[in-house]
């Protein structure tokens, strides 16, 4: 995980909590509940609660949920005839607090329940603060129920509160539940109060402007005259500028307040952790140390100027910024295996699996039977990257449309990449390389298991890059924070490629308007067929699950042909890869036979070294079954019978696919000179592995004579396919 921001030191003395979630995250745009969300707040409370913070809750959404309520109830007794005179929205906010409040909170009764939490109502409104009797005893209560480890739930009585337009009036108590949140964080004494909003925290325009920044640090001198709010929730009241005030309020009484999305999953953990998300307003903001910041937007303009100018160079200066990175890597080898050792060291102190530790450490290439560094692998990779045809300006198709008028279509690069991968750290040198040589800026964001090796292959290969293009052209993103302002930046950002697990594509995927390309798993078999050498088949599974256990096209699920399933070597097969360490489980039909656990449900992708096998009655079920579970990457036959291998070939519609061989080899991946950016599973037109062909996309380039279409009485038309130049 990323460190502690120095910035949200404070968290560490937080012992009390308040949280306002908001209406934007109570329900949805129709004003239907939003059950996800609400259940993932309720899960971050009780595991706060059982950490011994005080957690109170301050929720919206009474008024929204009641309105739903009642116009679903008006519809219900409504005849059909008389729907069509139903016009409008109720405009009883008050009757719509007091049905919704009840539901609201049967819900969080429910939600909680099922946590084994206990929740309490309090509902109050602009009397009870101005009653120090009230207000005495209010804390009483809450502290004897926070006490008992009972999370009390806040909401302004609607239904009864005298208070008319404008809400913001003069009385100067509280105006809607984020002035109430902050007021009651004051009253209570909380160590920290949480805004739960609809975006990422207060950014310096409309939130749905690609030009507005987040701001991560708060400074009421400097921000609150160059802030332009957007709308606020159609359903709400309150909206930023509401929580803006409450947070400047709490703030200046000496209560942290951090306003972030209340949309994650985890937000309010990560708070409290000390991670750079949302915006902190301090007290003491003002006196804090300025860092200069680099925006994302920043990073990402910098990125496409420096890609303009690397296009602009000749295809043997572009070379040579390769064959230089190349160089540098073998020049600074003992530094990038000294720093990556001090990642796997800090990992293995930090607990961390087989798995992660073994992305973690650079080796040599899967295909490479030399006696080759781990870090000359790589730099003969980068070389041979450098030695390929030039991809840029490629003509792919030329055409004379007319006399004179020349048509054709031309390789050029795709813009600005934004690449998040897992640990594997020799993925910056490969993705990196592969942006240079395509003409592409990209922009970098790898695990923080893997910081220190990230951050001196970044530093070695930016240190190669001329002036003329400049270090920016390869840019490190160091936070996982920034990823949601890079995701906004459609209007910059041309392609996002999330290389890892099928969560970070899936999570990415529903986070921005940008193209992603990415895998939807990994889930590889190998199919032994009836007429398969089972020594052969042996070989191929042993190599497919053992040898490479940390890539993506290790075998997953093993498919056995019926006739062949009561051999006895397949029983010494399913022994042996347990002996390795294999955790195996099998089909209804398998799980009996080899005696193993069951597997469900089949197209699970283990997080550990495991294996699933089934039998089936013939290469027709292996067929059906892997398009039904499988995840199109890789997969494999093992069979003596040709035409059985050229169905299974045919017909199965993976990436890669290969007949008496491993998935670890099938798709092209395991050459040395093939470095790729991404494993892509979707059935567009570039597939795994993607590599140069993949980062370039084509323009048409036409060359006239002067003539325009609207003259075209005189032109002569010649349609005609011309040969490529050589």
């Amino acid at each position: 995980m990323d460190s502690m921001d120095p910035t949200r030191a404070f968290v560490k003395n937080v012992k009390r909590l308040v949280v306002k979630v908001g209406t934007a995250v109570v329900t949805r745009g129709d004003g239907r509940l939003a059950l996800g969300r609400l259940g993932a707040l309720c899960e971050q409370l009780k595991e706060l609660n059982s950490q011994d913070y005080d957690v109170i809750l301050v929720t919206s959404g009474a008024v929204g949920l009641g309105r739903q309520r009642l116009k679903y109830r008006r519809l219900a007794n409504t005849s059909f005839a008389d729907l069509q005179y139903l016009q409008g929205e109720f405009d009883d906010g008050k009757a719509c607090a007091a049905v919704g409040q009840g539901s609201l909170m049967a819900l969080y009764d429910t939600m909680f329940s099922q946590l084994d939490v206990t929740s309490s109502q309090l509902l109050v409104t602009d009397g009870v603060f101005r009653d120090r009797a009230f207000k005495k005893q209010l804390t009483d209560t809450v502290n004897s129920l926070v006490s008992l480890r009972v999370i009390p739930i806040f909401n302004e009585n609607d239904a009864v509160s005298t208070r008319r337009e404008p809400l913001m009036d003069s009385s100067g108590i509280f105006w809607d539940n984020d002035s109430l949140a902050g007021l009651l964080a004051q009253e209570l004494n909380a160590d920290l109060l949480v805004l739960l909003s609809d975006v990422e925290g207060l950014y310096n325009g409309p939130p749905n402007d690609p030009k507005s920044k987040l701001i991560h640090t708060y400074v009421k001198e400097k921000h609150q005259d160059e802030i332009t709010f957007g709308d606020k929730s159609r359903l709400g009241r309150g909206g930023m500028t509401a929580k803006v005030n409450a947070a400047v309020s709490a703030a200046d009484a000496g209560i942290p307040v951090v306003i972030t999305s209340g949309f994650a999953a985890d937000n309010i953990i990560k708070v409290l952790q000390g991670k750079r998300i949302g915006t902190v307003f301090h007290q003491d903001a003002h006196l804090w140390p300025v860092v200069k910041e680099v925006c994302a937007r920043e990073m990402a303009v910098a990125a496409r100027e420096c890609s303009t100018r690397l296009q602009a160079l000749g295809s043997q200066e572009r070379r040579k910024i390769l064959l230089d990175i190349a160089d540098s890597l073998e020049a600074k080898e003992n530094l990038i295996k000294a720093e990556n050792q001090a990642d796997i060291a800090a990992a293995i102190e930090a607990g961390k699996d087989k798995t992660v530790l073994s992305r973690l450490a650079l080796k040599a290439g899967k295909a490479s039977c030399y006696s080759f560094s781990q870090i000359s692998s790589l730099a003969r990779s980068v070389r041979k990257l450098a030695d390929m045809e030039e991809p840029i300006g490629q003509v792919a198709e030329r055409s004379e449309l007319a006399d004179g008028v020349i048509l054709e279509k031309v390789s050029c690069p795709l813009g600005v990449l934004l690449v998040v991968y897992e640990s594997r750290p020799d993925a910056l040198v490969q993705i990196a390389s592969l942006a240079i040589r395509t003409g592409n800026g990209l922009l970098l964001k790898g695990e923080t298991d893997a910081k220190r090796s990230n951050a001196i292959f970044h530093k070695v290969i930016t240190s190669a890059i001329p002036s003329t293009v400049g270090d920016d052209l390869i840019g490190l993103v160091t936070s996982r924070e920034e990823i949601p302002d890079l995701l906004k930046l459609e209007d910059v950002i041309d392609l996002v490629i999330p290389r890892g697990n099928k969560n970070l594509v899936s999570q990415i995927k529903e986070s921005t308007n940008i193209p992603v390309l990415g895998h939807t798993g990994g889930v590889c078999h190998v199919y032994i067929d009836k007429s398969a050498n089972l020594d052969m088949a042996r070989s191929i599974v042993l190599d497919a699950k053992i040898k490479y256990a940390d890539t993506s096209n290790i075998v997953k699920k093993l498919l056995v042909h019926k006739d062949v399933s009561s051999s006895g070597k397949l029983s010494e097969l399913v022994a042996e890869l347990q002996v390795k360490g294999v955790s195996m489980y099998g089909g209804p039909k398998a799980s009996t036979l080899f005696s193993i656990a069951e597997a469900s449900p089949f197209h699970l992708e283990y997080d550990k070294v495991a294996c699933t096998v089934e039998i089936v009655e013939d290469i027709y079920a292996a067929i059906d079954h892997i398009r039904q579970n499988g995840s199109s990457h890789s997969d494999s036959i093992v069979a003596e019978d040709e035409e059985a291998a050229e169905l299974f070939l045919n017909k199965v519609n993976s990436p890669g696919v290969c007949h008496n061989g491993s998935t670890v080899s099938c798709n092209g991946g395991s050459s040395e000179i093939d470095a790729k950016v991404e494993i892509n599973s979707n059935g567009i037109h570039i597939r795994d592995p993607v590599g140069v062909e993949g980062l370039l996309t084509t323009q048409w380039v036409m060359r006239g004579n002067g003539k325009v279409a609207s003259g075209h009485k005189g032109i002569n038309h010649v349609q005609k396919a011309l040969p490529m130049k050589a």
